[in-house]
């Protein structure tokens, strides 16, 4: 039987890693990649690239497979306007609860963090204990700077000072998009066979 899987902002380098390792694990998944623009630089014929408003939950739910087994939102940044951050970060988190909820899904999967802005990491503590009052389960992870997979922004800079700084606090600590991706993949596979 097909697993059917949506990620919320699939395309960037959490998403692919993501997708590659769960790829790897099932043979049977499909893969509904659902992003603004529905371009992908993982080609599979098991990845469905769909580009679509992701604060629209009736346009979200026309472009998707009637049975869903696993969601999860990749989605957020930090963002100076309290607006544009509930646009950003709450919208889809909020569109991920009601898709699992309506499709009884068997878990949600969400990334939080321990590095950033403190507005930032208050949204997204906020949006986890948000996410942990459903009934569908939650598996997330609170990393600090992701580094790896061929991320190239300003913060990459900062992974060797922090690689340093990390050996006196874990919370400075950097973590390769492997080991994230995989923490979130067995979370969600432990709770979807709970």
């Amino acid at each position: 039987m097909t697993t059917q899987i949506v990620i919320l902002g699939g395309n960037g380098y959490l998403g692919r890693e993501l997708t590659k390792l769960w790829l790897q694990k099932d043979a049977l998944a499909d893969f509904w990649i659902l992003s603004r623009s529905g371009k992908n630089q993982l080609v599979d014929p098991r990845i469905h690239n769909r580009a679509v408003d992701l604060t629209d939950f009736e346009a979200v739910k026309q472009v998707l497979p009637a049975e869903i087994d696993y969601i999860v939102d990749l989605i957020g940044r930090p963002e100076k306007s309290p607006a544009l951050s509930t646009q950003v970060n709450d919208q889809p988190a909020q569109l991920m609860r009601k898709l699992a909820e309506t499709a009884h899904c068997q878990a949600m999967g969400f990334v939080g963090g321990q590095l950033g802005p403190k507005a930032f990491l208050k949204t997204k503590a906020d949006l986890i204990q948000y996410l942990q009052q459903s009934d569908v389960p939650l598996a997330y992870v609170e990393p600090t700077l992701v580094y790896g997979a061929g991320r190239q922004d300003t913060m990459m800079k900062m992974v060797p000072l922090l690689t340093f700084l990390g050996r006196f606090s874990a919370k400075l600590k950097p973590v390769a998009v492997e080991v994230v991706v995989n923490q979130l993949y067995t979370q969600l596979m432990q709770l979807g066979h709970d």
